[in-house]
């Protein structure tokens, strides 16, 4: 990725951490691109995706080690988006493609993780609910994303506003996937990924509808003083 402007970065707490700061320096170092981490991330996010679906049709000793290993993936796309910031911006390695670099990867990796989630539904007592979900979940995420750089085309600051941003929609699944894993000890069938996505679906359309009504009045205050 480029070297974004200050106000179109996500404000995360953890990119001034000295895990964070020293793994990029070691990456930089090693030559690894920006862009090259952005595309580690969707490599996470497909074998994440991936496992997530595995489960759906897995005996549970199996389904329980797919949907912790698909919980650990979450978090690998999530260093790798910290991690080719810190290395465009403090080390540097930006590149005129980077801004493509910067948006898209997290595009894929929104989609693969949630179609994969709903794919986990399979085994679940009501499938196609699931399923549907999960895409739905997808489409949203994307929504999200677009509905903050329409705010930036027309002049405004890039808005990471929640209730169900990036890190909250990821901290979720996480979350659904870990506790999921331990559902046969109680005979869970499926509720956990069924109340997780459901969760991550009205979350995301909020925090749509929340980032639409900044746009209508910040352009309203604008009419105004013009």
């Amino acid at each position: 990725m480029t070297e974004p402007s200050l106000e179109n970065r996500r404000p995360i707490k953890s990119r001034a951490s000295g895990w964070a700061q020293g793994s990029a320096r070691v990456l930089a170092k090693a030559g690894a691109s920006p862009n090259m981490i952005s595309g580690a991330s969707v490599a996470f996010a497909a074998l994440g995706g991936a496992l997530m679906a595995l489960a759906g049709v897995s005996s549970p000793g199996a389904r329980g080690a797919a949907l912790i290993a698909a919980a650990a993936c979450v978090q690998l796309r999530l260093v790798c988006n910290l991690l080719d910031g810190l290395v465009a911006v403090e080390f540097k390695r930006g590149s005129t493609s980077g801004p493509i670099w910067n948006e898209l990867p997290d595009r894929f990796s929104d989609a693969l993780f949630l179609a994969g989630a709903g794919a986990c539904a399979y085994g679940s007592i009501h499938p196609q609910i699931g399923v549907s979900l999960g895409w739905i979940a997808a489409v949203l995420a994307v929504t999200t994303a677009y509905v903050r750089e329409l705010g930036r085309g027309l002049g405004l600051p890039a808005d990471f506003s929640g209730p169900m941003a990036k890190p909250q929609r990821m901290a979720t699944l996480t979350a659904t996937c870990v506790i999921a894993a331990f559902e046969p000890l109680w005979g869970g069938r499926g509720e956990i990924v069924l109340l997780g996505l459901a969760v991550i679906v009205a979350g995301t359309a909020l925090t749509i509808a929340r980032r639409t009504r900044t746009i209508a009045r910040a352009l309203a205050e604008r009419g105004r003083a013009a």
